[in-house]
């Protein structure tokens, strides 16, 4: 039985704890003659009773919720700390207080703040959006203002182009310079294409680049350049060396010249006749060939001299070259040009006539001698077009043509080249072109010179190879 009441009691009070719940809330009805007769009037009413008032926006509801935050953070801050608060929430509680304005200085310029009395719809949804703690200061510039700022920065901007311009152009006028015209026309707007795709519907086809050229090689020395260098590497050299060049050059020089007349010497006869062994000839039938090959040596040796000196070309000096080759013709007074045009001769070219001679050699000497021959023409073209009118005036009966090559290099050693030897494989060549013009004679010398040149690079290059391998 006592269980049966102790659940007819539970029964009963739950029941009387739902009244007592309901008691608690006030209806509408009753909470309605409650509020004042200010608030009623003011607050609005719902859709379909009566009439509408004017709901605020949500700008203003989120300004003011900020700030009556913003009211309520130094009531907050200036609490004393309740029992049971740890130090972190104190702190936590002051860094979210505001900070108190700075007092400016005297005399120092304050910068003005922007308005935030009109807060825009979109703005003061952000900010509710992203959350605004309480006690924080939002300060939401008015559009109006900064509509203001940004026009007269514009303004700004466009009085210094004008600054700018003017400056330039009265620089333009102060240097003569004629201003630039305008054309009136107004820019096009760029187009922006974009990168273009490679796959797809509308691929774009690319094609390879060709490769960049490949540099230019730098331009080969010229022969002034290779005849300083040789004779620089030369002079380095050691005296045997140099005197085992020079006896191997006269010793080509002599064969490839008498090669052109028709006359060709063996190793033996110039070795004999020139070498470095002794003077002495023990066959006799070599005896005339070896005065022969020391008299071309001597004609040489005398060129070589007299281009040292750096003399003028005379009539002498052409007629010395030819005794030395004949020194039975006596001497310079009584050497004589020749006489008559030989029928049987090497040389099939136009001679001049006798009684001209004299006048065609003058004529060479003073060419030589002319200023004006030096200004427009090189060494080399000046001693191939003398090679050239010499063996065309032809004005001795024999070696001719020997003296006429000998004048040539004479004319070059003076000028700091190196001597042109004509080869003998050139021989036919060499005799068509003296029928020609002068042009192919003056291509054959600066061959020949090249030739020369490389021949002495190559016997170098041996002997410093050599001289390495040898220190080493």
């Amino acid at each position: 039985m006592a269980a049966r009441k102790e659940r007819g009691k539970k029964k009963t009070s739950k029941p009387k704890k739902a009244s007592g719940r309901s008691s608690r809330k006030p209806s509408s009805e009753k909470a309605k003659k409650k509020r004042p007769a200010a608030r009623r009037a003011a607050a609005p009413k719902a859709k379909g009773r009566g009439r509408e008032t004017a709901k605020p926006s949500r700008a203003k509801q989120v300004a003011t919720k900020i700030k009556r935050a913003s009211a309520a953070a130094p009531k907050r801050a200036a609490e004393p700390r309740r029992a049971g608060a740890s130090p972190s929430d104190v702190a936590s509680q002051k860094s979210k207080a505001p900070k108190p304005a700075s007092i400016p200085k005297p005399g120092a310029t304050v910068a003005k703040q922007p308005s935030a009395e009109r807060v825009p719809a979109a703005t003061a949804q952000a900010a509710v959006s992203v959350g605004v703690n309480a006690g924080a200061t939002l300060n939401i510039p008015r559009p109006d203002v900064a509509i203001v700022e940004r026009s007269e920065q514009s303004g700004e901007r466009k009085k210094k182009l004008e600054k700018l311009r003017e400056s330039r152009r009265r620089k333009r006028s102060q240097s003569g310079v004629a201003p630039r015209p305008s054309s009136g026309v107004p820019s096009r707007p760029q187009k922006f294409i974009g990168v273009p795709s490679f796959s797809g519907p509308n691929a774009v086809k690319y094609t390879v680049p060709p490769p960049p050229p490949p540099p230019k090689p730098a331009p080969p020395p010229t022969i002034e350049e290779r005849t300083q260098q040789l004779q620089t590497r030369l002079a380095k050299q050691n005296e045997e060396f140099r005197q085992r060049y020079i006896e191997s050059l006269d010793m080509s020089w002599i064969y490839h010249e008498s090669a052109l007349e028709g006359v060709v010497y063996s190793f033996q006869e110039l070795k004999a006749a020139i070498g470095s062994g002794p003077t002495v000839v023990q066959d006799s039938n070599l005896q005339p060939v070896c005065e022969d090959i020391r008299r071309h040596k001597a004609a040489i040796e005398f060129i070589r001299d007299y281009a040292k000196k750096r003399l003028p070309i005379t009539v002498d000096v052409i007629k010395r070259i030819y005794l030395v080759l004949h020194p039975e013709e006596g001497d310079i007074k009584t050497v004589k040009y020749r006489k008559d045009i030989p029928q049987h001769r090497l040389y099939f070219h136009e001679y001049a006539p006798p009684d001209k001679i004299a006048y065609k050699v003058r004529q060479i000497v003073d060419w030589l001698n002319d200023p004006e021959t030096r200004r427009g023409r090189n060494a080399l073209r000046i001693a191939a077009r003398a090679h050239y009118d010499f063996l065309r005036a032809y004005p001795f009966a024999t070696d001719s043509g020997k003296v006429a090559r000998l004048l040539m290099n004479l004319l070059l050693m003076r000028a700091g080249y190196e001597p042109s030897i004509l080869h003998s494989t050139e021989r036919q060549r060499y005799y068509e072109a003296l029928k020609g013009s002068a042009a192919v004679i003056i291509h054959m010398v600066q061959e020949a010179q090249e030739n020369a040149l490389a021949s002495a690079e190559k016997l170098l290059d041996e002997h410093e190879t050599n001289t390495r391998s040898f220190v080493s």
